[in-house]
């Protein structure tokens, strides 16, 4: 597991008055977890009586930019009565609600076990942060971007590619990063790797993946999610110097000043690419903040501008039928690198969006005409948090 560093940037017990602003006569709970509940993890952190919401966020010296809802932009009136309604669990179990406008971070709510300073399970989200890792590699000269429509085992060189299923050299970069490897294992075939999965460290579970799967085509190499985003961590692994879990610390958690998280290690030995990785809602904006900058953060040109464009615009289109978090106001739904899209309409007008999304109802959701990056941890997969986006944060911005 990449380790995390547990910073107390406040005392626990402190009582905050997260209403203080908003003129109403009522004080939070601590926004920060006890050392205790930090080791425990999420499930052991006890429940807000009151929710925190606080329309000018504290400077925390995290690298976040702040500003004031009002001031800064947004309509305050609008977003303090949504936060009061997700508090009397109105639109399903929040954990935190956090809003950047024009760079600034105007808006932070903690609801339920959220807190300021605790990771919070990402599930799925997770993928763009192995998408961004890539981006990475691509900006240091490990990978080029004609690489991405390379075949993915050119980059492993420890394969016996005589054993692999036939089409193997068929899954490009590009791909993988859509979900369209087109490998394909029966029931029995997962069972069977799963129970063996612990012996397959490093490219030995790439080598025996590819071993078992059904022939790669083009009738295979359509949209399926799975664990795809694992070939793209074992070519990470392959190009950087040292190791995917070393190079991930160093070239981008560091650099965004990230250090409470936890990142686990998967049954390979490499860092899980998919999911099992816990982050800050303040950290997820980061990463939000990231791509909505083109790839830069605080000046510095981190993931190539071309790679964040083809990763957050729409490769592909994956239909309507279930959009996760969705509603009537929101269609069009596509996938880029990880990044799923969708057209969000509030009024008469209609807004191009781009999300990180995690079971549970983790988002990291991006307007870029609004100049929007708003981040939602959550506790149910049962939720509607785009079509809300839609509805009631979109109008405080239009």
């Amino acid at each position: 597991m990449i380790k995390h560093k547990i910073v107390m940037s406040l005392a626990a017990t402190v009582l905050i008055g997260c209403f203080s602003q908003l003129t109403m006569a009522k004080c939070a709970q601590p926004i920060e977890a006890t050392e205790a509940e930090l080791e425990g993890g999420y499930r052991d952190v006890a429940e807000l009586k009151n929710a925190f919401i606080d329309t000018a966020p504290k400077r925390r010296n995290d690298g976040l930019a702040v500003g004031a809802v009002g001031i800064d932009g947004g309509n305050k009136a609008l977003l303090i009565k949504l936060a009061q309604e997700i508090e009397n669990n109105m639109h399903g179990q929040f954990d935190s609600l956090l809003i950047a406008h024009k760079g600034k971070l105007v808006f932070e709510s903690y609801y339920s076990r959220g807190r300021i300073n605790l990771p919070h399970y990402q599930a799925s989200a997770t993928k763009v942060y192995t998408s961004l890792a890539l981006g990475r590699a691509i900006q240091l000269g490990y990978l080029t971007m004609a690489d991405l429509d390379k075949p993915l085992i050119s980059f492993l060189q420890g394969l016996d590619t005589s054993k692999l299923t036939k089409g193997s050299d068929k899954i490009t970069l590009n791909m993988a990063l859509t979900m369209r490897s087109g490998i394909r294992l029966s029931d029995e075939q997962k069972e069977g790797f799963e129970q063996m999965s612990k012996q397959l460290k490093g490219q030995r579970h790439a080598q025996a993946l590819l071993e078992r799967s059904a022939p790669i085509s083009a009738q295979s190499q359509i949209f399926k999610y799975q664990d795809d985003p694992m070939l793209v961590m074992h070519v990470i692994d392959a190009v950087v110097p040292g190791t995917a879990e070393a190079f991930i610390k160093q070239e981008l958690l560091d650099r965004l000043g990230i250090e409470q998280y936890r990142w686990q290690t998967a049954d390979n030995g490499l860092p899980e690419a998919g999911w099992r990785v816990n982050m800050t809602s303040r950290d997820m904006l980061k990463w939000g903040t990231l791509a909505s900058n083109k790839g830069k953060w605080q000046g510095e040109q981190l993931i190539p501008q071309g790679y964040i464009t083809k990763a957050i615009s729409p490769q592909l289109h994956t239909g309507d039928e279930d959009i996760f978090g969705g509603g009537k106001d929101v269609s069009k739904q596509g996938y880029g690198y990880y990044w799923w899209n969708a057209e969000l309409q509030s009024g008469d007008k209609r807004f191009y969006s781009v999300s990180a999304q995690g079971g549970g109802g983790q988002y990291i959701i991006l307007i870029e005409e609004l100049d929007l990056v708003v981040v939602v941890t959550a506790n149910r997969r049962e939720n509607s948090t785009l079509q809300l986006m839609a509805e009631r944060v979109l109008p405080a911005f239009m």
